[in-house]
Formats: structure tokens, sequence, C-alpha cells
């Protein structure tokens, strides 16, 4: 019986051997993979603080970017959102990384911090998938 135990704990251990655990940063749902900024992208603030993201990614593509609970101004983050949420939607992740965006004249900490949060988790995903 000890024999049995020693065997298949040996097994167990060999097969976890070789997975890297996860960090919670690249998550699947509905089909995507998801990089949550909040982790990798903390020392990235806007006006007044961080401004984590998810990062929706299918087929190597970005499908979407949603904005997670932040300390923004709500009016400066209205301004960021209506110009930038879609700026890297369909493009791939390589041309997503790389792609010059523009910040918001008026709420430039906010959509660098965006920005930056976006090119991270990109990185970050390409490195990690």
């Amino acid at each position: 019986m000890k024999k049995y135990f020693v065997l298949v704990a040996a097994a167990l251990f060999l097969m976890s051997a070789g997975k890297k655990d996860s960090d919670g940063v690249i998550t699947k749902e509905d089909g995507m993979s998801v990089v949550n900024t909040t982790t990798i992208c903390k020392s990235i603030e806007g006006y007044n603080g961080p401004v984590p993201l998810k990062i929706y990614i299918k087929k190597n593509k970005v499908e979407k970017i949603e904005l997670l609970k932040n300390t923004e101004t709500p009016k400066y983050l209205a301004m960021v959102k209506k110009s930038l949420m879609e700026a890297w939607n369909g493009l791939s992740v390589k041309e997503a990384t790389t792609k010059k965006v523009d910040g918001v004249t008026g709420a430039t900490f906010t959509s660098d911090a965006l920005i930056q949060n976006v090119q991270k988790g990109l990185e970050y995903y390409q490195k990690n998938k």
C-alpha cells in the first residue's frame, strides 16, 4: 500500500512539475483569454491612481478593453472612454502592442495610464500565453 501511495504521489508531482502556476493575470472567459492589468501595472498611475483594465483576446486579436474599478475623475474618464476604448479592437496582439495612440487633451494622465496598461498587458500576454 505504501509503495502504491509513493508511486501515485511521485506521478502527480512529475505531472505538475512542468506546469507554471497561474498568477491570475491571464484567465479564460467565454472562449477568450483575458489579461487583467491590476497587478502587472499597479505602478502605472493616471491622475488619481492606477487605471487597471481587462483586455479580451480571441484568436490572437483584441476583442475589447474594459476598465476596472479606479479612482479617476468620472468626467475625464468619460472623455478617455469615448476616445480610446476601441482604438485597439480588431487588431492582432502584435499590431495593438505597437500601435501609437494619442491621448485625450484635458485627460492626459488618465490617457497615458490607459495606453501604458494596454501596452504592458499585451506584452505580458505575448510572453506568457
